[in-house]
């Protein structure tokens, strides 16, 4: 190994080190306590040194959350990826996601935060073009199931909108939902029940406002908890996340951090 080559692996194990002590340090303490020199200091370096890694601390939590959404490429692949009818893989990214968010919620946290115009604006072009590049493959995944739903004669090709626009619409259902879920005590004021499989009826409403075929009926409840789980087993080898709100949800939430790795 050249002498450059491995400089930049260094420089490449040094930078994930910093990485996660970020992430250890917001699981630890909170995201707004999180500071450069703490992460510099108990990663015994110089905080210069972890300037030259990243140039503020925007760019470093930008980095985290990009690393972050990158660990939910394999479920989003199964999901692309099964043979199955196009609207049910469509579905199913809706389902990987949630089984994501369940597992490691300081994840979505990071990312809710992140995507502020005080951070994302703050960010340098440079992490912010990174992070588009990184997260464009989980884009693709997704728009690829609208493609082959076309292809497929289960979506019009004169619907209107392209696939990366049809794909918005289920995108900000499961951003809202995830947002409204996480604020404490937002929803409780509802009387909303499992606001997971309120979103899993809204995402059926809107795909039969595509003209997503085949229709499915969401006010048939049977029906939308059999198929979810039918998904669930067949795509991820796995029972379908119990998200129901309750008074518990929180502490269950809380017990889930310290499950999580760094």
């Amino acid at each position: 190994m050249s002498t450059k080559d491995r400089r930049l692996r260094e420089r490449g194990e040094r930078e994930q080190r910093f990485l996660d002590k970020a992430q250890e340090l917001i699981q630890r303490d909170g995201l707004l306590s999180l500071q450069m020199a703490r992460i510099a200091e108990e990663c015994d370096y110089a905080i210069g040194t972890l300037y030259q890694h990243f140039a503020s601390k925007e760019d470093l939590l930008v980095t985290l959350a990009t690393r972050n959404c990158l660990s939910r490429v394999h479920l989003f692949e199964r999901a692309a990826h099964w043979r199955g009818p196009s609207r049910e893989r469509m579905l199913a990214i809706a389902l990987a996601d949630l089984m994501v968010i369940r597992a490691q919620p300081e994840h979505f946290r990071l990312a809710q935060f992140v995507w502020t115009d005080v951070v994302w604006g703050a960010a340098s072009a440079l992490t912010r073009q990174r992070s588009l590049e990184a997260n464009a493959p989980l884009g693709a995944l997704i728009d690829g199931i609208v493609e082959d739903a076309i292809a497929a004669g289960d979506l019009r090709a004169d619907i209107g909108l392209s696939p990366q626009a049809v794909t918005i619409g289920p995108w900000t259902l499961s951003l809202g939902m995830h947002t409204l879920t996480h604020a404490e005590g937002l929803l409780e004021a509802y009387a909303l029940g499992d606001p997971y499989r309120l979103l899993m009826k809204h995402l059926h409403f809107l795909l039969n406002g595509y003209g997503w075929q085949p229709l499915f009926d969401p006010a048939d409840d049977i029906a939308l908890d059999a198929l979810n789980a039918r998904l669930c087993q067949a795509i991820f080898d796995s029972e379908c996340p119990q998200t129901h709100r309750t008074a518990t949800t929180l502490t269950a939430a809380t017990a889930l951090r310290s499950e999580v790795s760094p």
